[in-house]
């Protein structure tokens, strides 16, 4: 792919992810998610809200965000990983609201499963094990970044892709440093009762 075409590719794959699924869906029943819990436009606070089947189906169309876009130019690599990156930067820092967005975890796990499956299905059973043991989605997502790394690693990929994956997944686990905060301080909720 050309030069040209690799920046509105990324441009298109940046507005993807600024797509704000959880204000969307949460709206449709009437509830403004970003004064519900902790504000934020993601699929855990609208669990809360809202319950399951809407966490569900946030957490599906945020990964739709950044699976779509990478998985359709893996032809092209380290393009394809630029889209998955500009996707997840777009759900994080989205113009569209200020630079005010999600955490990224769904929005990462959607560009992990275009790119290695296997890794993909590592996590989603760590973060699954992790949040039966814990009650807390916080944990879970915190302890499954690292699992990806690590797939990463043992499944021998190319030193660029794994560091593009270390890059992503400290974006993402700095996103967590406020629920990091509250684990010290032994205050983050669980998942029956959590309001941040």
């Amino acid at each position: 792919m050309g030069t040209v075409g690799t920046v509105i590719a990324v441009v298109v794959a940046y507005f993807c992810g600024t797509i704000p699924t959880a204000i969307i869906v949460a709206r449709s029943k009437g509830v403004d998610i970003t004064s519900f819990g902790s504000g934020n436009p993601g699929a855990s606070n609208v669990g809360r809200a809202l319950g399951t089947r809407y966490f569900v189906l946030v957490m599906v169309v945020d990964a739709a965000k950044g699976g779509l876009p990478t998985a359709l130019l893996l032809g092209d690599r380290p393009v394809a990983y630029a889209c998955g990156a500009a996707a997840i930067i777009g759900h994080v820092f989205p113009v569209t609201r200020r630079f005010r967005g999600g955490k990224g975890i769904a929005t990462g796990a959607g560009v992990v499963l275009a790119v290695q499956p296997l890794v993909m299905l590592a996590a989603l059973v760590s973060w699954l094990a992790v949040l039966k043991l814990s009650k807390k989605a916080s944990v879970a997502s915190i302890v499954a970044v690292p699992v990806v790394v690590v797939g990463f690693v043992v499944s021998g990929s190319p030193g660029w892709e794994l560091w593009s994956i270390v890059g992503l997944s400290l974006l993402v686990e700095i996103r967590h440093v406020s629920n990091i905060k509250r684990l010290l301080q032994r205050s983050e909720p669980t998942i029956s009762n959590e309001t941040s």
